[in-house]
């Protein structure tokens, strides 16, 4: 193993118009050029299988009837038409194309066909363009297309998205523009000019010294202007009598010469008229002006003699950039940065537009019926699209994805606007929190108990909490997806302290049933007092029962009788008006936590009567399905041990007998049904040995669980009583399998470096969740990890983090929710001045305006009592309510107030402006605090600059100019205001959505068999599953989506561990852009991408990228951690092994050092980690030429594998090896001291470099080869084993540092031309 290799850090494995798997796989080269909805009909081209007949590729000639008349599309006969006509209108020289049709051979296409439908289209064959006339729809959206193509349709004020929602850093942290952008001798080149005092680690800080600059984009040029304004004539819309002429629209358009024109859209096409602003003749104008085109766009190019020139360096500077960073997402929300730059938003980035207040017109109409949906009848219906043949399915799949995108982008819009106060409700008189809502065909009601269902629960605290449970409910029987059982479309939205659940109407549930008549069809009516029975829902509420282990009991009304269902109580089901079963009310699917309950709970009313133990505020403490899930298997490992002893017992010779494993246990990521069928897994290793040792039918096995024990249901009979006895055992039995089990196992896996630390409290949240740990939870893991290791140190820390922000985001809740919009600033910049802003000011005092408090005056102002000491307090009781965790008294010094801000900000949805929050008195000496920032000039306020992030050079420089604050923040310079934080700072609130989409199953189970073919080392099949899974989620949720993200990672860790490298990094760069605008610029899941990036550069030879990319991310995990994460020191090694590849020896032995004291504290100074990096930092010591220090820390490792591994083991026989080459060599140096030839000798003596590889960067949560090819995930056996004298070229070289293997011509599955196969 050579020593300039660098181990991959892994992460965990996230609506286009067409259908075909072939196409999909040739997207995103396509989409390079033509953009993320254009779809180039081609083929992936993969060999074998089922599709080898389809896979043909061929050419079609597109006769045009102007200019440029011909263009030639690859296509492939499993396309569609729509996809051909998207690849014409996406060509640059076919853009003024929209409103046409085509036709082959004198025979008109029909637009909605498949390209194999059309009879006699061969390779060469000619499709011609034929001009339609235009109806009024398609011209509005013609001219939506067109200013949007030429730069004219202006900025976008958006409710949901906020400022910069999308963005991504890529281009400026490590710019790629293909496949062959790294070319050797550029490469070559760009490594040779980096020096000890230039390159991108030169100056970095290993304090925890933050630089915001990080997260902010740099300065970009404004595009150049093709036309000053185009957009609806004050004429419009036509007169009648003009209408039935063919007049559609009027248009009116300046141009750059200052000219102004009335432009008719006719159905014939658009052309110049004789009106003015003040006289109406719509008619064509007379010559020299008299043009007229079918296209907008030729006609502009006529009228403007500037505009093609200035259109073509539009295009140039588009092209330019990332297709991926410039794509419009429509399938996922975009991610929205919490800091953002003052001239992303400052007045001057606001241009007038005035068509930005009539595209609603232009895209919906004058009646604005084109946008009003039934979502529901779509959602169903799409859901009873046939599913039998793999293309059904994909087919189906890829529009449930699209549909529930539309779905949840229009429900958190008018969620926000319900919050806002702009929606008005349907029940006015009743109070605010049982009022509902209806807007754009969505229902809409607050998380709160506004009817009095969860006053025993806990009310309005239930109340919020059952909904989320609601739609987490929905999401799991959504990824059932059983036939027959329908759910409303369902999201949940948090903005500006309200909780709104957003679901799609179900067809007679605002029904007025007769009095004696339920109100639902299955279930608990009104709780548990009265229930309904009906056997038509019995079928397919089983089959939810079975797959969740929900078990069939009885429950009784109040009056005693009793009644079997297959779920819990509180689930119901409806049969609508339309005739379909609907299941709802999905928040008790899993049994209550007793545990939890027996020990904080009492089920008096008023709180305030209740023991300060036993205070929790809700009764909604359910358990996690990843928990009944590792309880299942767990049970099932005994069953089939116990029937294996039985077996043994009772017979000599084993039976065969067949393994049935039940289906439905079956899910994505799970390997319960491989270790009962012997496939996989630890566990059935011995059954599956030899074939005589049996097997086991598990078919009689059976757990499942009930959730209504502990809700007050009352058996009859002693048989009753005595089965729900044993159904409370059972439940009990869970819960101490998550106490004596799950969570210390948890413990123990973080502790022994098992699993990926987690780097934030949204990773922490992730992983507790995904071992079935619920965040109530959190303050336990605490109090474990007090008297730990320094890992388990830094988990209390970061545990304590996040119940300090959770606890203060419900103060918050507390005090935004009676607020009105416009006061929302002020609320959170006077509880971040408490907080936050002590130390310039330790008495703050909240910033209102009289005049809106005199507008507002049933307002809740509440928040301006606030002060610090009451602000503390009350974070204190949060974490003792909710996590049972008592702060210490100095908790608030410990905070880390950067990270805490971005927590904060994360969870409330502020974006703040950037600049320096965090530099105070009290705080100037924290290590993990924001910069102090500056743009270079000593007497400039630090709102005005950035924080330099110390890259150095010219490019870092350009990005600090440019910005500028705006004038509130000008005028608080100038007044120095005592508090940190003012209203001015909060710049957006954005909504927090929760949606309840679930995944492909068809992708998710290619990506798996992918999985678990890699880790039983059959590369072959598991490379072609994997490209299979990759090509079903690009098809089925388009490519900007964080699941397709998540799949380019994994491929990207494939093709490097099979020496593609140049698909890795093509790979790679795109899963970190996706992740960056999907995900977050700064999640942890975005750094891993960018630490992948880099070693899979520094692999291709591109070590000034790679080094880049680390940086970058570096200065990530600062502002999101700290300094000091446990697993940094993996990141620390890989960039000395960069450093060390490029002879800067000295830079690299500093790196060395700094990773070998990162793991002396957080593994302990006799732990194998450190004796590995002892044994690296010996070699780095001697290239350095400090021969005495060589020899000590190689003694040291050697020590270490002695009293650790043995003396017989590989890695203490080759360090012992080492530290006798070492030691004579520096006495060797010792004699030779005044020898002349002293250099000589020495390097003739002496030539180690680096030669254990670095151990793997886990993802959070896992261990870091987890899923690609089941090696030891911390295995040591990693000592190169060839002898110093092979190593001698290394130094002796003429200084390419970039160690030159053999390229295997390759065939990228991503950058395919027409034809090619990979």
């Amino acid at each position: 193993m050579g020593g300039g290799d660098c181990d991959v850090e892994t992460l965990n494995g996230a609506h286009e118009p067409d259908n075909s798997k072939e196409v999909i796989k040739s997207k995103i080269n396509y989409c390079e050029h033509h953009g993320e909805n254009g779809a180039i009909v081609k083929p992936s081209g993969a060999e074998g299988g089922e599709d080898q007949n389809i896979e043909h590729v061929f050419d079609v000639s597109i006769v045009l009837p102007h200019q440029p008349y011909n263009i030639q599309i690859p296509v492939s006969l499993q396309g569609q038409i729509q996809d051909l006509r998207s690849a014409i209108v996406e060509q640059p020289g076919t853009f003024q194309y929209t409103c046409f049709h085509l036709e082959h051979s004198g025979q008109r296409i029909n637009d909605f066909t498949d390209l194999s439908d059309v009879k006699g289209l061969t390779a060469g064959s000619e499709i011609r363009l034929i001009e339609d006339p235009y109806t009024e729809r398609e011209a509005r959206m013609h001219v939506v297309r067109i200013r949007e193509i030429i730069g004219a349709a202006g900025n976008r004020v958006d409710v949901l998205n906020g400022v910069d929602a999308g963005l991504s850093l890529h281009e400026s942290v490590a710019p790629w523009n293909g496949p062959d952008a790294g070319s050797a001798a550029k490469q070559k080149s760009a490594n040779s000019k980096l020096t000890a005092d230039a390159n991108p680690l030169s100056d970095f800080r290993f304090d925890g010294l933050v630089s915001i600059q990080t997260l902010l984009p740099p300065s970009q040029e404004a595009p150049p202007r093709t036309i000053k304004a185009l957009g609806i004539s004050p004429w419009n819309p036509p007169p009648p009598m003009f209408r039935q002429r063919g007049h559609l629209l009027y248009l009116q358009l300046t141009t750059n010469e200052g000219e102004q024109f009335q432009i008719t859209s006719h159905v014939s096409g658009f052309f110049v008229n004789r009106s003015s602003n003040s006289k109406f003749d719509p008619v064509p104008k007379a010559s020299p002006k008299n043009a007229m085109a079918h296209s907008l766009l030729t006609l502009i190019q006529t009228l403007s003699p500037s505009f093609s020139d200035a259109f073509n360096i539009l295009l140039e500077a588009n092209n330019r950039r990332d297709p991926l960073a410039t794509f419009q997402l429509t399938s996922a929300i975009p991610s929205n940065p919490w800091l953002v730059s003052a001239s992303s938003f400052a007045a001057t980035a606001h241009q007038p537009d005035l068509t930005r207040t009539q595209e609603t017109y232009l895209l919906s109409g004058v009646e604005n019926t084109e946008t009003l949906r039934d979502w529901n009848e779509e959602i169903q219906s799409t859901r009873e699209l046939p599913r039998e043949t793999v293309q059904d399915r994909v087919f189906r799949e890829r529009l449930l994805a699209k549909i529930f995108a539309e779905f949840n982008d229009a429900a958190a819009r008018g969620g926000a606007l319900v919050a806002r106060g702009e929606v008005a409700p349907l029940n006015p008189t009743e109070s605010k929190d049982a009022q509902i809502f209806v807007y754009n065909g969505i229902f809409y009601s607050f998380g709160a108990d506004g009817v009095g269902t969860f006053t025993s629960d806990g009310g309005d605290e239930a109340a919020r909490i059952a909904v989320g449970k609601d739609v987490a409910g929905v999401k799991m029987v959504n990824q059932l997806d059983i036939p027959g059982l329908a759910t409303p479309g369902t999201i949940i939205v948090d903005y500006l302290g309200k909780r709104l659940v957003a679901q799609s109407i179900v067809p007679g549930i605002f029904k007025q049933r007769e009095p004696e008549e339920p109100q639902v069809d299955y279930g608990g009516v009104e709780g548990k007092d009265v229930v309904a029975d009906n056997d038509a829902f019995v079928p397919t509420f089983s089959q939810v029962s079975k797959a969740l282990k929900v078990k069939k009991h009885a429950v009784w009304d109040k009056e005693g009788k009793k009644h079997v269902l297959e779920g819990s109580v509180e689930t119901k089901g409806l049969l609508g008006t339309d005739g379909r079963k609907y299941i709802l009310d999905l928040y008790r699917l899993t049994p209550l936590d007793i545990s939890w309950l027996d020990a904080y709970w009492t089920d008096s009313i008023d709180r305030d009567q209740k023991p300060l133990e036993r205070n929790y505020p809700h009764r909604m403490s359910v358990l996690r399905p990843e928990l009944i899930e590792s309880y299942w298997r767990v049970k099932m490992s005994e069953y089939v041990k116990a029937e294996l002893d039985e077996r043994k017992k009772d017979q000599k010779d084993v039976v065969d007998g067949e393994i049935s494993d039940q289906p439905d246990h079956k899910s994505s990521g799970e390997t319960g049904d491989a270790q009962v069928n012997g496939t996989s897994g630890a566990e059935t290793n011995g059954l599956e040995t030899a074939k005589d040792r049996g097997r086991v039918d598990i078919s009689a096995f059976s757990l499942s669980l009930n959730p209504d024990v502990f809700c007050g249901q009352v058996p009859q009979t002693a048989e009753e009583k005595e089965e729900w006895a044993n159904d409370e055992r059972e439940v009990r039995a869970v819960t101490d399998h998550l106490h004596q089990k799950i969570i210390p196992e948890f413990i123990h896996d973080l502790k022994e470096q098992e699993v990926g630390f987690p780097m934030d409290g949204q990773s922490l949240s992730r992983l507790m969740h995904k071992r079935g740990i619920n965040v109530r939870y959190i303050g336990k893991l605490a109090s474990l990890s007090k008297e730990g290791s320094p890992r388990l140190q830094a988990l209390k820390r970061l545990a304590e983090q996040e119940m300090i922000a959770r606890a203060f985001k419900h103060v918050a809740n507390r005090y935004l929710k009676n607020l009105p919009t416009a006061m929302a600033p002020s609320c959170v910049a006077h509880l971040l001045n408490c907080l936050l802003g002590t130390g310039r000011n330790g008495s703050p005092k909240a910033q209102l305006d009289e005049d809106l408090q005199y507008l507002y005056k049933d307002a809740d102002y509440s928040f301006a009592d606030a002060t610090p000491q009451s602000l503390q307090t009350d974070i204190e009781a949060q974490a003792q309510l909710r996590y049972r965790y008592t702060l210490e008294e100095s908790w608030l010094s410990g905070v880390r107030r950067a990270q805490f801000l971005r927590e904060i900000a994360l969870k409330l949805g502020l974006q703040l402006i950037a600049k320096d929050y965090c530099s105070s008195p009290e705080s100037e000496s924290r290590p993990s605090d924001l910069a102090p920032m500056t743009n270079g000039s000593a007497t400039q306020s630090p709102i005005n600059g950035h924080a330099t992030n110390g890259n150095g050079g010219k490019k870092k420089k350009k990005r600090n100019n440019g910005d500028s604050p705006p004038a509130s923040a000008t005028a608080s310079m100038i007044l120095e205001p005592p508090q940190t934080f003012v209203a001015d700072d909060i710049v957006n609130i954005v909504p927090i959505v929760k949606d309840s989409n679930s995944k492909s199953v068809l992708a998710e189970e290619a990506l798996e068999a992918g999985r678990i073919s890699m880790m039983q080392n059959q590369k072959e099949l598991g490379q072609e599953l994997l490209l299979e899974s990759l090509s079903l989620h690009e098809q089925i949720y388009g490519i900007l989506h964080p699941e397709v993200a998540r799949v380019y990672h994994q491929l990207a860790m494939l093709y490097y561990t099979i020496e593609e490298k140049d698909a890795a990094v093509e790979l790679a760069h795109k899963a970190v852009v996706i992740s960056e605008r999907t995900i977050g610029i700064d999640s942890d899941e975005t750094i891993l991408s960018y630490l992948n990036l880099s070693l899979f550069e520094h692999a291709n030879g591109n070590t000034a990228v790679a080094l880049a990319c680390q940086r970058h991310a570096l200065e990530l995990w600062k502002i999101i951690y700290g300094p000091d994460h446990p697993d940094i020191m993996t990141t620390y090694n890989n960039a000395a092994v960069m450093l060390q590849h490029l002879k800067l020896f000295h830079e690299s032995r500093v790196w060395f050092e700094k990773s070998h004291a990162v793991s002396e504290e957080m593994c302990g100074k006799d732990s194998i980690s450190t004796a590995s990096l002892a044994f690296q930092l010996a070699q780095a010591l001697a290239l350095d030429q400090d021969h005495k220090g060589a020899v000590n820390r190689m003694r040291e490792a050697y020590s270490i594998f002695h009293h650790k591994l043995g003396a017989d083991d590989r890695n203490t026989k080759e360090a012992d090896s080492w530290l006798d080459q070492l030691t004579v060599n520096a006495v060797s140096i010792a004699k030779h001291a005044k020898d002349v030839q002293a250099q000589k000798v020495r390097r003739a003596l002496f030539t180690p470099r680096v030669t254990l590889r670095t151990q793997p960067q886990a993802p959070v949560g896992r261990s870091s080869t987890e899923g690609m090819n089941g090696r030891v995930p911390h295995s040591t056996d990693g000592l190169d084993n060839r002898s110093i004298d092979e190593l001698m070229k290394y130094i002796e070289s003429s200084g390419d540092a970039t160690r030159k293997t053999p390229t295997k011509k390759r065939k990228n599955p991503r950058g395919r031309r027409a034809g090619s196969s990979l």
